[in-house]
């Protein structure tokens, strides 16, 4: 294994910032620029929206999940962590030079399975940070305490939007890595949970995507958000959509096959018969102490918040709250400062990280029918008309 520099550790050795999220975006001193040599990794569902449409969405979610999975478990056998940003139908990494070639060589074979499979076109591409900062763009992160066991990037600029416009552009081409002997490794991933109800006395589920006008300003609007949404729904633990008493095991062959294939891009006889019987005897496990304190852990790690220069959250509530955040919203964007994309769905969905180590898992989650991308539809919509 190459010996780590410090320059690969530069997101290792950031520190936690353990103060409130709203005094943290106004902080300019605690985010920090990104090495130049680092490089930012794309990906994103091409036509999303009609895929959606079609009743993939729980396809897509977890296509975009596998793409989050299949760096971090490179990452992880390079004792590395990385930045990582989930986005329903597409996810973002940054990530050290070190690491770059493995990255793409996996992910060319995420997107080949995606497509064999699904007849979904994922796009994949990177760009260099440096090339980010030479065309006048900008990107500072900074690593956010969001529960006692998790914590969070938070990315302020300009530089992740331009990196997903390169990508996205019809121009970008993929530059083809020999793939050599290298497997796709997407250990971990699981999509075993059923749609999930928001928690007792909340009846929805919003899926929010909002974004600063000037990108000067996105801190300081940021947090204008960020204090409408802790005075109308609480503490994120009171607004968080997935809850203990409302989570349900889903052990149909068709959710399995999901996995599998994208999993592994194909079927697989003897692991569809061993996760059936752990799905069947997943009830029992999470009636003992061990399973009680991880479905406690679930909800802690529910990935429910991103910030990558933009606010992309999941949140639940009720009809009087969601009237009063979109009054808020609508006034910030009357004002000139933001624009954002809503959708409400009746349930979340969840597909998630579980790797060997315990104690060590992410859940990612989006609104039902597509939250995230349906969001992202009303939002450019918005921009296009604007």
């Amino acid at each position: 294994m190459p010996t780590l520099s410090i320059n690969d550790l530069f997101y290792s050795a950031l520190p936690v910032n353990e103060i409130s999220l709203s005094d943290l975006l106004t902080e300019k001193q605690l985010f920090h620029k990104l090495p130049d040599d680092w490089h930012i990794v794309v990906t994103d569902v091409k036509n999303s929206t009609l895929a959606v449409q079609n009743g993939l969405h729980e396809a897509v979610n977890l296509i975009a999940t596998g793409c989050i999975v299949a760096v971090l478990n490179i990452a992880r056998k390079n004792n590395l962590s990385v930045p990582f940003f989930f986005g329903g139908d597409g996810a973002t990494c940054i990530v050290p030079p070190m690491i770059l070639e493995d990255v793409m060589r996996s992910l060319q074979i995420h997107k080949y399975n995606t497509f064999r499979n699904f007849d979904i076109d994922l796009r994949v591409g990177s760009v260099p940070i440096h090339h980010i900062y030479q065309n006048g763009f900008s990107l500072n992160i900074s690593k956010f305490k969001n529960s006692s066991i998790f914590s969070i990037p938070v990315v302020l600029g300009d530089g992740l939007s331009y990196a997903e416009k390169l990508i996205k552009g019809e121009d970008h081409k993929l530059d083809l890595l020999e793939s050599g002997n290298q497997l796709l490794d997407l250990e971990g991933m699981q999509c075993r949970w059923d749609r999930i109800a928001p928690p007792e006395n909340l009846d929805e589920v919003i899926s929010l995507l909002v974004i600063a006008r000037e990108e000067s300003e996105q801190g300081v609007v940021f947090r204008e958000v960020v204090d409408f949404l802790d005075a109308i729904y609480g503490t994120s633990q009171k607004r968080q959509p997935i809850s203990v008493s409302k989570l349900r095991l889903k052990s149909t062959l068709a959710k399995i096959n999901l996995e599998m294939n994208v999993k592994f891009g194909q079927l697989r006889f003897f692991y569809r018969i061993y996760n059936r019987f752990m799905m069947l005897f997943g009830p029992y496990y999470f009636s003992t102490k061990k399973g009680k304190t991880f479905l406690n852990e679930i909800v802690e790690l529910a990935d429910t918040l991103v910030i990558d220069g933009r606010i992309n959250t999941v949140i639940s509530g009720n009809t009087k709250q969601r009237l009063l955040l979109e009054e808020a919203l609508n006034k910030l964007e009357y004002e000139g400062k933001i624009r954002y994309g809503l959708f409400v769905s009746q349930e979340s969905i969840m597909s998630c990280y579980v790797p060997n180590e315990e104690n060590i898992h992410i859940h990612f989650v989006d609104g039902a029918e597509g939250g995230y991308t349906k969001a992202a539809g009303i939002l450019k919509q918005k921009i296009r008309y604007s």
